[in-house]
């Protein structure tokens, strides 16, 4: 997806901001995430404002407000590492904190707007969180030389001190913060020359590891005030079904069920505590309105997909003359149509808020969120506030991978809207179980792309015809980039190339899921190019290498994975490798899979071999953990993954049973190299997932003979 449509799309959907917030704590047994100790030391008084982003504490430690949600990703460690190289501090004095939900002070310069997404974090916050970290130094020094009165020139800064070697005078950042916040903060700052930093491209430890692991951090889920209601929601098991009517009186008779009320997307059932709300709900008797529902099962939809070949498409890419190439006898030509299925994002903390109204009406709002403003403006609208009284507290969450990143906050909206149903003097807990996730939509859309290749006796590939039929996730009549990214800009030098888009319109709510549309391009492209040079007994790499346009960066790591791999050397008795190359979101990365058949006939991934050039890598250590992480999320998908519709179009998927992720002993070793680089800096949470999944599948097809024509690779048990 471009940077282009999510700045235009997501704009419209978030308006006003309130002021900026410095920080608060409701009550001491429940801190929010910023005020956590061995996070963030000491409270807000302790703190001095420098600028938007940077607070110095009088204990010396430097707190940097992240605009972009942590999530895993790895936006807290990243963006302080740019405030820490240019204020010459310490690595140990850096803490990182979540900014308030202020869409024009902290917007995301891509969107316009504040939010996470598109791997954006640190690309589009590289310069400004540098000159962040560079102002506050600025300040810091010209404090110190009225101080002591003595030339700035003659200041210098390293690893949190300021000093002064003429009059032996020093100093932390905590003892000059509050002159320094005094002082008119510079216009212009110089950075630093790239070849002086010293903490950019070191393999620095995570800010927010030791929180994680020793039990520390506060997820939105470890909220529990006073008091608390809890509330979950019971929906239809058909996409577009609407609540007919319902029978609550087996769920009041449980223990702790408060109230039952129908709202817009269901039944509520309020409780005391999660296991009552639970309970009740489960006994609950609705009756669904299927009249508007998606009814088709998910083969039914594949067939329905296929007709819709046949019908006038969209044009997304189209050079040379694609059908005449395709009648020169001379060429060897191949055709394959690829199923993908509808993919749950799963991340491991499921969605949930947590509302309480202030003595003063005010509203604070608790919740991991991807877009603040969105969320801040659709509960303020829900529950009838002015935005300005409405608190949006982000909170440190359990994953993402785009679900919690909704067009209008629909889930916001089924919080909100449980909150507005009681009369707020309670504090409420809204929350999804992990069946609630798995079957709530907002779903990866299915897909089918049909090909067609020509190759000639050279073994170069002349000919590239291709249809993709799916939702538009930007609900676009005409063409959506998000269907085609990957595809239309066809990274191979073809001379005839035609790509079709064909949207169809489901009852089933889509939406973007780690690395958009190149989980499915990147795999057809990647998959049907190397079929096409096996039929010509061309190497894959080789056969890339000498098709890949004038971009060094792609050939530069399809070359280091396969260096890594020792590509063409003998492979032990019984196992295959396949390889792939993937840019997205500006940023390229190649894999070699090794995999082997297991007793049951399916595939065993042994070792990833892996090579990305991100730009200039930030911190190395964070990199190779995104590549990992988007290696074993994709790596699951590709094998075990689907959520299917089944007869009358009822949801079959509900948990990790039958929607799985990789297990730890299917992991395979990952060997990850990054390039070293000077261009700028591109992202890492997204471009790790799409080439391991063809990169798996090419070595599958040539240890069995046999192409992937439907994912995943594993067949789903839909009984």
């Amino acid at each position: 997806m471009t940077i282009q449509e999510i700045s235009a799309t997501r704009r419209a959907f978030l308006q006003g901001t309130g002021g900026l917030v410095i920080g608060f704590a409701l009550m001491p047994k429940i801190p929010v995430f910023a005020a956590e100790k061995g996070v963030q030391a000491g409270g807000a008084d302790s703190l001095v404002t420098l600028n938007t982003f940077v607070r110095i504490g009088t204990d010396d430690t430097v707190t940097i407000l992240s605009k972009h949600i942590e999530f895993g990703q790895g936006p807290f460690t990243g963006l302080a590492t740019l405030v820490a190289e240019e204020l010459d501090a310490d690595w140990g004095q850096m803490r990182a904190v979540h900014s308030p939900a202020d869409d024009q002070v902290y917007a995301n310069l891509a969107f316009g707007l504040q939010g996470t997404g598109g791997s954006s974090s640190i690309a589009n916050s590289y310069e400004q969180f540098r000159k962040a970290g560079a102002t506050a130094r600025a300040m810091l020094v010209a404090a110190a030389a009225d101080e002591w009165r003595v030339p700035a020139s003659e200041i210098m800064v390293e690893k949190g001190r300021v000093r002064h070697s003429g009059s032996g005078k020093e100093s932390g950042f905590g003892a000059l913060a509050t002159k320094a916040a005094s002082i008119k903060p510079p216009p212009n700052v110089k950075l630093k020359d790239p070849a002086k930093f010293t903490l950019i491209g070191q393999e620095l430890p995570k800010l927010d590891t030791v929180a994680k692991t020793n039990g520390q951090a506060i997820f939105t889920l470890d909220i529990v005030p006073d008091d608390l209601l809890v509330v979950v929601v019971a929906h239809p098991n058909h996409f577009g079904a609407a609540v007919k009517s319902f029978d609550d009186s087996e769920a009041r008779k449980v223990k702790g069920v408060v109230e039952v009320k129908q709202l817009p997307q269901g039944v509520a059932v309020y409780a005391d505590n999660t296991f009552a709300a639970l309970k009740g709900r489960s006994v609950l008797k609705v009756d669904w309105d299927l009249s508007n529902a998606e009814t088709r099962s998910s083969d039914e939809l594949a067939a329905d997909y296929a007709k819709t070949l046949t019908e006038k498409g969209v044009t997304a890419a189209e050079k040379g003359d694609v059908e005449k190439a395709f009648g020169d006898k001379r060429l060897k030509t191949l055709e394959a149509q690829i199923v993908f299925p509808f993919l749950a994002h799963a991340p491991m903390e499921p969605l949930d808020a947590v509302f309480i109204k202030a003595a003063d009406g005010s509203l604070d709002v608790y919740n991991g969120a991807q877009f603040p403003g969105m969320d801040k403006n659709t509960a303020a609208k829900i529950v009838g506030l002015d935005t300005s009284k409405v608190r949006l507290n982000t909170q440190i969450t359990g994953g993402s991978f785009g679900r919690k990143a909704q067009f209008g906050s629909p889930y916001m909206q089924e919080a909100a809207a449980a909150f507005a149903a009681t009369d707020q003097s309670r504090p409420l807990k809204h929350m999804w179980t992990r069946e609630d996730d798995i079957r709530g939509g907002y779903y990866r859309p299915m897909y089918l792309h049909k090909m067609r290749g020509a190759i000639n006796a050279d073994g170069r590939i002349v000919a590239w015809d291709q249809a993709i039929v799916g939702q538009s996730i930007l609900g676009k009549a005409d063409l959506d980039s998000t269907s085609v990214e990957g595809a239309s800009d066809l990274p191979y030098d073809v001379p005839n190339v035609r790509v079709i888009s064909h949207n169809v319109k489901l009852a089933v709510p889509p939406l973007w899921w780690r690395s958009v549309g190149h989980t499915h391009t990147g795999f057809a492209v990647e998959t049907f190019l190397d079929e096409l040079f096996q039929m010509a007994g061309k190497d894959p790499v080789e056969g890339r290498l000498e098709q890949l346009k004038e971009d060094p960066r792609y050939a530069g790591v399809l070359k280091k994975a396969a260096e890594l791999a020792d590509w063409g050397a003998k492979i032990p008795e019984g196992r295959q490798r396949g390889v792939a190359v993937v840019k997205s979101f500006n940023t390229y990365v190649s894999q070699v899979v090794e995999v082997s058949a297991l007793a049951d006939g399916t595939p065993r991934v042994h070792k990833v071999w892996c090579a990305v050039d991100c730009g200039v890598a930030i911190n190395p250590n964070v990199i190779k953990a995104q590549m990992e992480g988007g290696i074993g999320y994709g790596l699951g998908a590709v094998l075990f993954d689907a959520v299917t519709l089944g007869k009358g179009g009822a949801i079959v998927q509900s948990n990790f049973h039958d929607y799985r992720s990789i297990r730890i002993n299917e992991m395979p070793d990952v060997e990850v190299a990054v390039i070293k680089s000077d261009e700028p800096p591109t992202g890492v949470g997204e471009p790790g997932v799409p080439p391991v999944g063809p990169a798996t599948a090419n070595a599958w097809r040539r240890l069995t003979g046999a192409p992937v024509r439907s994912l995943p690779i594993v067949a789903v048990t839909t009984s």
